[in-house]
């Protein structure tokens, strides 16, 4: 069986790291630039905490990776000093942040070049579903990439799609995220503009769901924004940098996209003034009166 590397061991890393140990892989390596994050976890799943990136590649057979953005990307496969990339002769990098198609298309080619091979995995779900192994997963690489770490993915997702080559999985997910998004500010609107006019939003909540203004960002954040409950499951900062990824692709694209736009602006507003690590259910935080 595939000895596991985890690299970035936030909410969503850790919590992956912990289901496949659960299911029987041997997680033998953990990275975190927070050391102490990656100590614990190491702790609680009696693998190594490591301290260079080298280290991780050396002693696992599969890596995952889950950092930030595309800087933090770039740091883990550095083309000199520590990287994922030495010894990696054979093993295999499944890549799973969102961050731009460039990024992994570089990931991709250097993988290549060391004789490794690297697979995007985009996720659509959070916290609970990492832990339970229930991630929606969209997949960008070659087929065959695919096919050999296909028995690790099936532990981690309840379902999964292989969308393309290297950056199409990206591609799809900046969609996926900047809709999502775009749904978020509407709703955080409309039930702002509910209590404005004195509206009971319970009542308002039960009326959008039985209607055409039902979503799933309804049943996810509805409530969270009614009661001012934004424990992060998924950070207004990530939704700021999604949304911009996918405003890149517009314009790349020769679009104009108005309402992708005006929802950048306001997360991106968020991260500014110091709430950027709320869930991105705080964007009601900017449209209840008088809260923010």
């Amino acid at each position: 069986m595939e000895r596991i590397g985890v690299v970035g061991v936030g909410r969503m890393g850790a919590n992956m790291a912990r289901r496949l140990k659960d299911v029987g892989y041997p997680v033998t390596a953990v990275y975190d630039i927070r050391t102490e994050s990656a100590q614990q976890l190491a702790t609680e799943l009696g693998a190594e905490a490591c301290s260079e990136l080298a280290q991780v590649t050396r002693l696992a057979d599969v890596i995952i990776t889950v950092v930030t953005d595309d800087a933090a990307m770039k740091k883990i496969f550095a083309t000199g000093g520590d990287s994922l990339l030495k010894h990696a002769k054979g093993k295999i990098f499944i890549n799973c942040a969102t961050v731009s198609p460039q990024s992994h298309l570089r990931v991709e080619a250097l993988a290549r070049k060391k004789g490794a091979h690297a697979l995007e995995a985009c996720m659509a779900s959070s916290i609970t579903q990492a832990r339970e192994g229930s991630l929606y997963l969209m997949l960008g690489g070659e087929p065959e990439v695919f096919d050999r770490v296909k028995p690790i993915l099936e532990k981690l997702s309840a379902s999964m799609r292989h969308v393309g080559g290297a950056g199409q999985a990206a591609k799809v997910k900046a969609l996926v995220n900047m809709v999502m998004n775009i749904n978020t500010a509407g709703l955080a609107e409309g039930l702002g503009l509910g209590e404005a006019l004195g509206l009971d939003l319970t009542m308002l909540r039960e009326v959008f769901s039985q209607t055409g203004a039902n979503s799933n960002v309804l049943r996810t954040d509805g409530e969270d924004m009614q009661n001012r409950d934004h424990s992060c499951y998924f950070s207004a900062a990530h939704a700021a940098k999604d949304s911009g990824i996918a405003l890149k692709l517009a314009r790349e694209a020769g679009l104009t996209l108005p309402l992708a736009a005006a929802t950048f602006k306001q997360y991106r507003r968020m991260t500014e003034e110091g709430l950027g690590e709320l869930d991105k259910s705080g964007i009601a935080e900017l449209t209840f009166k008088g809260r923010h």
